[in-house]
């Protein structure tokens, strides 16, 4: 098994690796170098319907098979990733930009820790009972789906690939997957991977293609019963309006433009340093990064002076070294989009304290695509810039006065997705994790998983959750059977 070479990326349908019945390809670009790594499939319904036929076929043995067969192919498959964990973390780095430290301590072994988490998970799965006194007994069935769509975002190529993946086959679906038309690599060895662990062909088939494409002729599909999506709001708007007529199930994990509270009395090294990971992590590409960072007043200029100069400190450059803090933006589309935002930032009246400028460099990266940490103030809570997510290395900085302003700030927007809030004061703690509106909310700490747990958002960030039971549950269809004593 080979996970070196991936310049010409084919679909995997039915176990075998295809290309595109179309033959139409689209490029794929190392955003670091400005260097064609290769082609990828430019899919369209016929590969996705010969997919779902592939799949179809797979399902009756599959969703049959015993949770303690369902264990072994699936734990297999995190054992493979972990073997081949450094290939993994090359090829997701060149396919994205972020730096490779990032890819080889997160994304990958997170990767892994999916399937092996609903691997075990599918084995202790219970289903509730109910008595009626001595008149019945009622018990809940908890069956597969059947055929599931799972499409996932670029920014965390194999992490959210994973996620969505490892519970539906956990639960006895087969799948029908499509990564990113601008992150494909990793989901292509992906395939590899599970070949190799014994999975049964047509149970897991990946589909590469646009999401406007193949992404909506996976969503249309009449034998696709349940859709989990990862992206843009626009983007879960589109897959909503086309499943919702179909009653197909839905998660949708949208985009978020959120809070990070601030109050004086917090542990400020620890604050410090975890505000600037939680602004600026994987090119501050991440759903669940602060952009929003609301200070005290009483602290605000303390506050503002050091973060300035820790991210100022932030070496940019060429991802695949160690000293690099952030690597390249994914995309030239997504550049572009990142340099408008901060120049509408500019035109609102926003101060920038620092950045707010694409960098260049000379040699291997000389054509990549790079953007400064970039910190504005100034902004109200009704300009754009406050308002609709960027997904980039910018951040802006607000000031409250009591509580009760930090978490009119705080909900101000259409997004609910996460918030992180830091103050030593227990009741407050808990006070403000009540009444912000977002599905995560994180105290004194960012990005601190227990897979066990929901994950999701609230207002225009999305429906459903995912994570631990509550996926599992996602992909099964409830019976209720009542028995009469």
């Amino acid at each position: 098994m080979d996970l070196t070479s991936y310049n010409d990326i084919h679909n995997f349908i039915g176990g075998q690796f295809q290309p595109p019945l179309s033959g139409n390809y689209m490029d794929n670009i190392n955003p670091a170098t400005g260097e064609h790594i290769g082609q990828i499939p430019d899919s369209n319904e016929n590969d996705v319907n010969e997919a779902v036929e592939a799949a179809t076929k797979a399902f009756p043995a599959w969703s049959a098979s015993s949770v303690e067969h369902r264990f072994r192919v699936l734990n297999r498959i995190a054992e493979l990733i972990d073997e081949n964990a450094e290939a993994l973390a090359i090829a997701e780095t060149t396919d994205n930009g972020k730096p490779l430290w990032l890819s080889k301590r997160v994304d990958i072994p997170r990767a892994s820790a999916n399937f092996r988490f609903f691997a075990t998970g599918i084995m202790h799965f219970s289903s509730d009972s109910h008595t009626m006194e001595n008149r019945a007994i009622n018990y809940t069935l908890r069956q597969p789906i059947g055929v599931v769509g799972c499409i996932s975002p670029w920014n965390l190529p194999l992490y959210l690939f994973t996620w969505k993946i490892a519970p539906a086959l956990a639960a006895g679906n087969c799948v029908i997957a499509k990564p990113s038309e601008v992150t494909p690599v990793t989901a292509y060895l992906l395939a590899h991977i599970v070949r190799e662990a014994g999975l049964p062909d047509g149970v897991l088939n990946i589909i590469h293609g646009a999401g406007n494409t193949t992404g909506e002729a996976i969503v249309k599909h009449p034998l696709v019963k349940a859709i989990s999506f990862t992206g843009s709001t626009r983007a879960g708007e589109r897959i909503a309006a086309l499943a919702a007529p179909k009653f197909k199930k839905l998660s949708l994990e949208l985009g978020g433009k959120n809070p990070n509270i601030i109050f004086a009395d917090c542990n400020w090294e620890k604050m410090m340093t975890t505000a600037l990971q939680s602004s600026f992590s994987n090119q501050g590409e991440i759903c669940l990064c602060g952009s929003r960072i609301l200070v005290e007043e009483s602290v605000y200029e303390k506050f503002k002076v050091e973060f300035v100069d820790r991210a100022k400190a932030l070496v940019v450059g060429d991802p695949m070294e160690e000293k690099s803090a952030q690597g390249a933006i994914v995309s030239r589309a997504h550049f572009d989009k990142i340099l408008r935002c901060i120049d509408t930032a500019k035109q609102e009246g926003g101060k920038i304290l620092c950045g707010g400028n694409a960098i260049t460099f000379k040699g291997r990266c000389a054509k990549g695509l790079f953007i400064e940490p970039t910190i504005i103030e100034g902004l109200g809570q009704d300009c754009q810039t406050n308002q609709e997510e960027i997904f980039g290395p910018v951040v802006s900085l607000q000031t409250f006065r009591t509580e009760e302003e930090a978490l009119q700030l705080a909900n101000a927007t259409a997004y609910g997705l996460a918030a992180t809030i830091w103050t030593q004061d227990v009741s407050r703690a808990n006070r403000v994790a009540a009444k912000t509106d977002c599905g995560i909310i994180w105290v004194n700490c960012w990005l601190l998983r227990d897979l066990r747990t929901p994950f999701g958002g609230m207002k225009n960030s999305g429906v459903g959750r995912e994570g631990g039971w509550e996926a599992l549950r996602f992909f099964t269809e409830a019976k209720n059977v009542c028995i009469e004593l």
